[in-house]
């Protein structure tokens, strides 16, 4: 798994959506690739940034393209990092998600199309958006506000 010793973070890939599943595989972790690129799911409480209060921006891993910022994450203790909104309206793509029997709004990447997590609605978190954007640590690369 990653971890914030990683290099900072790169420019996105401006051609991400033409990645070859070999290059992908040699971009990223075996941890990465299962979770970004087959949509995978870490185990709870485990993400280095479940619990993070560092002010700063979260990229994605696969591509670098700019996803949330910290003014959107809050705490949810469900296991995972959670923001109520990405940074952009342009940043994520839903998608639905019946993979287990249950209906689902996966969230993806919109410049690499990676795997990130799901969001959720009607929860009732005292949040703007009333939604729970449930990203996996794994999937984010958080740059540190200066």
């Amino acid at each position: 798994m990653s971890s914030a010793a990683d290099p900072a973070p790169r420019a996105p890939l401006a051609d991400a959506l033409q990645v070859t599943e070999e290059q992908w595989r040699e971009r990223l972790t075996p941890e990465e690739f299962a979770v970004l690129r087959q949509a995978g799911t870490e185990r709870p409480n485990v993400g280095e940034y479940t619990d993070t209060t560092t002010a700063g921006e979260y990229h994605c891993r696969a591509c670098d393209a700019l996803l949330f910022t910290s003014a959107e994450k809050f705490p949810s203790h469900c296991g995972w990092p959670s923001f109520f909104d990405p940074a952009d309206s342009d940043a994520v793509v839903l998608r639905e998600d019946v993979s287990l029997g249950m209906r689902r709004v996966e969230v993806l990447c919109a410049n690499c199309h990676s795997h990130l997590g799901h969001v959720f609605e009607g929860e009732g978190y005292p949040t703007p958006t009333d939604q729970r954007y449930c990203i996996n640590s794994i999937s984010l690369r958080l740059t540190p506000k200066d």
